[in-house]
């Protein structure tokens, strides 16, 4: 989950380092530093952020046209300056940047010491800067064979890019696991973890695989395989405009990126839904539809936000095409022994592409037999390359740590998804089909229309600021929005949050209630909706207050809530489109308030690159 940039070429490294580690700084920010190359190797590093490194190095030697940085997310070692990379190796031949974890390191490192290896810092990083050390001195082997054989005695994953003081002409990179991505200059590249970095100065990329190595100089870029077969790069152009990662003139990323819903969900199904036909066509699941169509089960897998997404696919996809489906979490999924059948159709759902226990499980899916198709929101990460078909969500870049537009976006795909199938498997008759599309394509200017009342979230939010606990309700469809909507406010405001079905407060979570807890219900008119109500007047009766996301013009529920978001009425499937967004205004106002850092909440990091 760290950030990983490097540069070689002709302009001078610093600038691009430091820019690159702040459009990275959403992967981690612990510790951060960098090291540049001009008659020697300088390196400066720090425990904070990306800008606590620019005080620390402020007035330092920073020339030289050949560099690496690195914004850290610390897992080995807790962040401080001795722990921060980069690492050297203890004779100083090598200098390192990582995104993984070497999961065998403490062997490696007791190795290294029986032969007199001595360590400074905590990480597993500094043990492979040792080993790949130990090999070159030893071995007498250049520092390209030295990554590579070193390498072959790790377990793990990594994304690394190495400095050899020695041979200080070029970059080695090498990944399993962990993203990188190769940007091509005239005369220069760049290396990133991901093409935030790199989209001001090309859009030609080389999106390196697993057990790949790349030997990078000024002028060529050599791909290899770590058992040193030479490939050939496969160069690809980026989908991606410099502005996309810009926060404009909104005071933080996730709040543009709730503002952008409405532009995402459309680019979503731009050119994928036709009105004039009222048909859905999704190109990345042409060839496996007969299979899908006829698929035994479904099974849906995610972490996070992805797995609320996948939450509400499953009602989509047994309300809809009458397919069974079940929910998994990717880290319980791959550490049990599934029960899966060669005619079942595994979707994962990430919006990096590079979940690390979601990649697991596309691994574990796939060996098994099933079809595993992918949904994801960025082309070229390793989820669309493992997969057997799927669909992009098309949000854009999502730099905001707590997921937005990403779960809207995934929504969105999952939706399209039930209603193709179920329309292909018969279960969805012509009429309802394109009341469907119809509804679909008016969600955006829905989402706008609950966007205007803004303020009133930020007002509401005010008188919240120092609650302790929140309780999240919703039915059927509602529930796992009410799960997002309490994951939400935990993750940015660290205000203790927890979703439930609603009919289920009555079996443990009433005892919470009193005068101290609101209460925020989720309840557009849907068959549930009387008991819904019911649902609240058990809480009011008890002294807590309500927050209700209600339908416009509601009545009843707004004589009883304290408090009420209105949203425009929808078919109840593509409702969690919209009852979700005063959730995410609400959760990012109570934030800002309460002086959060709102696009960096501590403990996390964007993408969960190791386990």
């Amino acid at each position: 989950m760290c950030g990983i940039v490097g540069y070689i070429g002709k302009k001078p490294a610093y600038p691009v380092i430091i820019n690159g580690l702040k459009k990275l700084e959403y992967r981690g920010y612990d510790s951060a530093g960098i090291s540049v190359v001009d008659d020697k190797v300088k390196t400066y590093k720090c425990k904070g952020k990306i800008a606590d490194l620019e005080k620390h190095i402020k007035g330092k030697d920073l020339n030289g046209v050949i560099g690496i940085g690195h914004t850290r997310w610390a897992t080995h070692g807790e962040p401080n300056d001795t722990n921060a990379h980069p690492h050297k190796s203890q004779h100083g031949h090598f200098i390192i940047i990582h995104n993984g974890i070497i999961e065998n390191y403490a062997r490696l490192k007791n190795k290294l010491t029986e032969k007199g290896y001595k360590f400074n810092t905590e990480t597993d990083t500094e043990v492979l800067a040792n080993l790949i050390e130990h090999i070159y001195l030893k071995g007498k082997v250049s520092a390209e064979q030295a990554v590579r054989l070193a390498l072959r005695k790790v377990i793990g994953a990594y994304g690394l890019v190495i400095i050899c003081a020695d041979e200080p002409e070029q970059l080695i990179a090498a990944r399993k696991g962990s993203p990188l991505v190769i940007g091509i200059g005239e005369d220069e590249y760049f290396i990133a973890s991901d093409a935030t970095p790199i989209v001001e100065y090309t859009k030609s990329v080389v999106y390196l695989n697993d057990n790949n190595i790349a030997i990078v100089t000024k002028s060529e870029l050599s791909l290899k395989t770590i058992g040193n077969n030479i490939l050939t790069p496969k160069i690809q152009i980026l989908d991606l405009d410099i502005g996309e990662i810009d926060k404009g003139d909104f005071e933080h990323f996730m709040l543009k990126e709730i503002f952008e819903q409405p532009r995402s969900i459309q680019d979503t199904f731009r050119g994928r839904i036709s009105r004039e036909r009222n048909t859905i066509h999704l190109g990345g699941l042409h060839k496996v539809m007969p299979k899908l169509v006829n698929a035994r089960r479904i099974i849906i897998i995610g972490c996070g936000t992805s797995w609320h997404a996948a939450l509400i696919g499953e009602y989509l996809f047994e309300e809809f095409a009458r397919i069974p489906v079940e929910v998994e979490y990717a880290s319980e999924f791959r550490y049990r022994n599934p029960v899966i059948h060669i005619d079942d159709v595994v979707i994962v759902i990430s919006q990096s592409g590079e979940t690390a226990d979601t990649l697991a499980a596309v691994n574990q899916a796939r060996e098994a037999g099933a079809l595993v198709l992918g949904i994801c929101n960025v082309a070229g990460s390793s989820i669309p390359r493992e997969t057997q078909g799927g669909v992009y969500t098309h949000a854009g870049p999502e730099i905001g740590v707590a997921s937005t537009k990403a779960f809207t976006a995934q929504v969105t795909v999952l939706t399209m998804m039930a209603m193709l199938i179920g329309k292909k498997r018969f279960i969805l008759d012509e009429k309802k089909y394109e009341k469907f599309i119809t509804e679909l394509l008016r969600i955006p200017s829905k989402i706008e229309e609950i966007l205007k009342n803004n303020d009133l979230y930020k007002k509401i939010a005010g008188l919240y600021v120092n609650s302790n606990n929140f309780i999240y309700l919703g039915r059927g469809y509602f529930f796992p929005v009410a799960l997002e909507g309490a994951l939400k406010l935990k993750e940015i405001s660290y205000i203790h949050a927890e979703g439930y079905p609603a009919a289920e407060m009555k079996h443990g979570p009433i005892a919470l209630i009193d005068e101290n807890m609101p209460v925020v219900v989720i309840a557009p008119q849907d068959d549930s909706y009387e008991k819904i109500v019911s649902n609240i007047q058990e809480v009011k009766a008890r002294g807590g207050i309500v927050i209700a996301v209600v339908n416009k013009g509601d009545k009843t529920i707004s004589e009883i809530a304290d408090h009420v978001f209105e949203v425009p009425s929808t078919v109840l499937a593509l409702a969690p489109l919209l009852t979700v967004i005063p959730l995410q205004l609400l959760s990012y106002h109570i934030a800002v308030k309460r002086s959060c850092n709102v696009d960096q909440p501590r403990n996390l990091a964007k993408s969960v690159t190791v386990e």
